[in-house]
C-alpha cells in the first residue's frame, strides 16, 4: 500500500472522520483529503505526528514496500535511532533546488529541480533553461518537460524530443505535431516514420495522408515505394503535388522516402 491507502485505513480503524484527524493534527479537513487521495502529502512534522498517533512507525507510513504497521521505538530506544530515522524521512521528501543568481525578467537563468520522493506541480523548475524531473522554461530537459525546446520522457513545445513528443515539431518514438517524425508519427500536415499519418504529406512504411509516399500507402496521391525509389524520384512526385514545400523539409521527406526499406 502506498501513503495515502495507509493513512485511509489507520484513520478508519481509528473509528476517526477526516474532520476529527484534521482536528488532532491541526490542520484544515482539505488537507487530509489531499493526502488521502494522494494529491500531497503531510510535511515531516505531520509524518511524526501521524505515527505517534496511531502507533505505528514513520517508516510504515512512507515506504510502499512496508505492509505490515511497525511500532515506533519505545521508551528504551536511543535518542540516536529517532533522530536518524527522521533524517532518513526527510532524505526521502527532500527537493534538491538551485537557482542561478543571473536572471532574465522574473526568471532565472538556469533553474533545477530534483525530488526524490514523487513528482509535484509545486517542484516544478522554471527558468529560461529549466532542469527537474518537472521542468518549464525556453529550454527544458526534464521527466515532463513544456517549453520552446523541450527534451524529456513526456515532451511538449515548439520543438519537443521525447518518449512521448507534443510539439509543432516533434520527434519522439510517439509523435504528436504540426510536423512529426517517429516510429509512430501523427501530424496534422507532415509526419515520417515507420507509421504516418498527416494531413498534408506522410511519409513511411505504413503511410496515410493526402500525398503519401509509403509500402503501404493510403491517400489522394500515392507513390508506393514497390522495389524501391530513388530521392530525385521523390522530391518530383512531392514538387508536383507541393510546388511551395520548403525545400529543407523537402529534402528530410524525399530522403526518407527513398529508404523506406531501411526503416521498415
Amino acid at each position: 500500500m502506498n501513503f495515502s491507502e495507509k493513512l485511509t485505513d489507520l484513520r478508519r480503524r481509528a473509528g476517526m472522520s477526516q474532520e476529527q484527524l484534521a482536528d488532532r493534527l491541526g490542520v484544515t479537513r482539505q488537507s487530509v483529503s489531499k493526502w488521502e487521495g494522494g494529491a500531497a502529502v503531510p510535511e515531516l512534522a505531520k509524518l511524526v505526528a501521524l505515527s505517534e498517533l496511531f502507533h505505528v512507525s514513520v517508516d510504515y507510513l512512507v515506504k510502499d514496500y512496508m505492509e505490515e504497521p511497525e511500532s515506533p521505538a519505545a521508551g528504551g530506544a536511543s535518542t540516536a535511532r529517532l533522530e536518524e530515522q527522521v533524517e532518513e524521512i526527510s532524505r526521502y521528501f527532500r527537493v534538491w533546488a538551485w537557482d542561478s543568481r543571473a536572471r532574465i525578467g522574473n526568471l532565472p537563468l538556469v533553474s533545477i529541480r530534483f525530488s526524490g520522493n514523487r513528482m509535484q506541480l509545486k517542484d516544478t523548475a522554471r527558468g529560461i533553461i529549466a532542469i527537474g524531473n518537472i521542468a518549464v522554461g525556453v529550454l527544458a530537459l526534464g521527466i515532463m518537460s513544456a517549453g520552446v525546446v523541450s527534451i524529456g520522457v513526456i515532451s511538449a513545445g515548439a520543438f519537443a524530443l521525447g518518449c512521448l513528443a507534443f510539439g509543432l515539431a516533434a520527434l519522439g518514438p510517439v509523435a504528436i505535431g504540426l510536423l512529426a517524425f517517429g516510429p509512430v508519427a501523427l501530424g496534422l500536415w507532415y509526419a515520417g516514420g515507420v507509421s504516418a499519418l498527416a494531413g498534408k504529406i506522410a511519409v513511411g512504411v505504413a503511410a496515410a495522408g493526402d500525398t503519401v509516399v509509403g509500402y503501404n500507402a493510403a491517400g489522394n496521391h500515392v507513390l508506393l515505394w514497390g522495389d524501391g525509389l530513388t530521392q530525385a524520384q521523390v522530391e518530383a512526385f512531392l514538387l508536383e503535388h507541393h510546388p511551395d514545400l520548403w525545400r529543407p523539409l523537402l529534402r528530410i521527406l524525399s530522403f526518407m522516402g527513398a529508404n523506406i526499406k531501411n526503416i521498415k
